[in-house]
């Protein structure tokens, strides 16, 4: 790729901080809004999972509407800015109300406001989310260097997501434990600061990407005319787009990432405080080797992309990421590992967990930059430039799919017998052996259904290459 095709080191850096808004809103999702909720709020965890499950369906719709809505607008910002500005303030404004729920309410109440919130969060970040990663493809042509934008944009969202991670761990939860509650992360006043500054942190992020983006925007591609057809005629060009094997391998890859996804995420801290009895600063260390495993995954994507392609690379990397996951689990679930307390429990999993997510993260970043080279092979068929709808049908099915795993990880704390608001010295051994225990095969058997369908993604670097080509002699 000549030097001046290649992206300025600015916006590379604009495009890959962007992504930090959607990292720390699923960073919060993810891993604190179950326990929030259901251990500290005291809503009932199956009701949690039920709210996340259907804002999650309910965004997955919108992300469609957005992809499409944004290849096809026109305006002096370009197809894709517009949408990425106007998210800021109401992202931020309603992240910030979700950590601040009304005392006093009753279940039910508590119910609408977290699924409304949820709702409206999701769908007012997929107006940034979808129409900013789709700038991806333009700002990036070649096989090579996709992998390595995209490994900036999957950097900047695991750092900055796990910043604030970090901060609740080791600055916010300490700061907040009491006499009456020793323990920080049970106490609902860490989480409003927690709150205010993630939500300030969403604002900063979009901010800085659509600043340092918006220089690009005379050398992207023009908006498409609609077809005329009404809705029908809209749907029938959406499914010809991505209507395609290669698809289809990332679009079920992509069902079952979410339910791993979810799973994982929501019991990660049920694991870290329980099972294996970590402190706040213990969990705080262990969030924080994630910006080790960021540039671990970061880096090593454009290497692999070099030497095993993609698609093979993309396999590789997830098996060995699937193999490591639960490691640490089935060590101490066969007795193999000494007792909670003993330093060297900190260390193993710390470890672990560094190298594991740094391979989830390569597997990201090669799964993203399939996902780009698609947007040649469809406009070589169909002669449509349709980065949105492919990247908002990707995320529509893994957002409508990745309650799945929160409602699995409500059903396997149902089962270990999880009381609502028990700290974890109130917690038996019979119950954290059946949390490991069902949790261990679940993880295995979603990734591996994960894995087996991107070994079905065939294109190669020649056929991308070539797609290239032919695209430039119709140009």
């Amino acid at each position: 790729m000549a030097a001046a095709e290649r992206p300025s080191l600015a916006t590379r850096l604009a495009f890959g901080v962007g992504a930090g808004a959607y990292g720390i809103k699923d960073g919060g999702f993810g891993y604190f809004l179950l326990i929030f909720y259901s251990q500290v709020i005291g809503l009932d965890a199956r009701l949690v999972g039920l709210a996340i499950t259907v804002a999650l369906v309910a965004d997955a719709v919108i992300d469609l509407v957005i992809g499409y809505w944004s290849d096809h607008t026109a305006s002096r910002w370009g197809r894709r800015h517009p949408f990425m500005l106007a998210s800021a303030v109401p992202v931020a404004a309603t992240y910030f109300l979700l950590w601040n729920p009304p005392a006093g309410w009753s279940q039910g109440a508590l119910f609408w406001y977290l699924l409304v919130l949820a709702v409206l969060i999701r769908c007012f970040i997929a107006f940034y989310e979808v129409p900013s990663t789709a700038l991806g493809p333009e700002l990036a042509k070649s096989y090579d260097e996709r992998s390595a934008l995209f490994g900036w944009r999957l950097f900047f969202a695991w750092v900055i997501g796990s910043i604030m991670s970090v901060a609740n761990f080791t600055l916010i939860f300490p700061a907040f434990a009491t006499p009456a509650i020793p323990n920080g992360q049970f106490n609902r006043d860490a989480y409003e600061l927690y709150g205010m500054i993630a939500s300030a942190l969403i604002f900063v992020a979009i901010l800085v990407s659509v600043i340092g983006t918006r220089h690009s925007i005379p050398h992207l591609r023009a908006a498409m005319p609609r077809p005329e057809g009404g809705l029908p005629a809209i749907f029938r060009q959406v499914f010809a787009t991505i209507a395609h094997r290669d698809f289809a391998a990332l679009f079920v890859a992509a069902i079952f990432g979410a339910i791993a996804t979810g799973i994982s995420a929501s019991l990660s801290f049920y694991f870290s405080a329980y099972f294996w009895g970590f402190s706040s600063q213990q969990i705080g260390l262990i969030t924080m080797s994630v910006f080790a495993s960021a540039a671990i995954g970061a880096g090593l994507a454009p290497m692999v992309t070099r030497r095993l392609g993609k698609q093979r690379g993309a396999t590789v990397i997830g098996v060995l990421a699937g193999l490591a996951l639960p490691l640490p689990i089935i060590a101490r679930l066969f007795g193999l590992l000494p007792a909670n307390g003993d330093p060297a429990i900190f260390w193993i999993v710390f470890t672990v967990t560094m190298i594991d997510v740094g391979l989830i993260i390569c597997f990201q970043v090669l799964t993203a930059s399939m996902l780009a080279d698609l947007v040649e092979q469809a406009e070589v068929r169909t002669g449509r430039r349709s980065e949105g709808i492919f990247f908002a049908a990707n995320t529509f099915i893994r957002k409508a799919v990745q309650g799945l795993g929160v409602m699995a990880a409500s059903l396997v704390l149902t089962l270990a017998e999880f009381p609502k608001g028990a700290t974890p010295d109130q917690v038996g051994p019979d119950s954290l052996f059946r949390l490991g225990a069902t949790y261990v095969p679940a993880i295995w058997l979603v990734w591996a259904c994960m894995i087996l369908a991107v070994s079905r993604y065939r294109l190669s670097r020649a056929d991308h290459e070539a797609n290239l080509a032919k695209l430039q002699e119709q140009a």
